[in-house]
């Protein structure tokens, strides 16, 4: 586990906790984008009342296409669809042509669960549960409230 995985992570952490409780039913979430050669280039937090997604905040600086070589760092599972009909973080992700995906916490949300798979069916690597137990606190409720 390299130490710029762990900081990319632990600041997309960092974005989520501090929007957490203000995301309305929608769960928190923080998105981290690193440049191949470790440069942060762009960063996102789940807007208050639970939009925009963080991934299509901090995606809005590259207007669809990310640099080449480019990582995401998420604390939660990329949607897979959204209530709104935008697209789908997942489909955002793909379409930027972001090269490999970490995710801290899979989504159990039975609409937004299924980004990874999206994400593997393009062709790009994906590792999740990458420091779960550091992000696992700000999805209990959003979870419990699906039980």
């Amino acid at each position: 586990m390299r130490q710029q995985d762990q900081d990319a992570m632990r600041r997309a952490i960092e974005l989520a906790r501090a929007q957490h409780g203000r995301t309305g039913e929608n769960p928190s979430v923080g998105c981290v984008l690193i440049s191949a050669d470790g440069r942060r280039l762009s960063e996102g937090a789940t807007g208050d009342g639970g939009r925009p997604h963080a991934e299509q905040l901090a995606l809005t600086l590259f207007e669809g296409k990310l640099p080449p070589g480019t990582t995401a760092y998420v604390t939660l599972e990329p949607c897979r669809e959204r209530s709104t009909g935008e697209a789908s973080c997942s489909h955002r992700l793909i379409e930027a042509g972001v090269a490999k995906v970490f995710v801290a916490v899979m989504d159990r949300h039975p609409k937004g669960a299924g980004g990874k798979a999206a994400i593997e069916a393009a062709g790009i690597e994906i590792e999740t549960g990458f420091l779960e137990e550091e992000a696992a606190f700000l999805y209990e409720d959003f979870f419990a409230s699906l039980d």
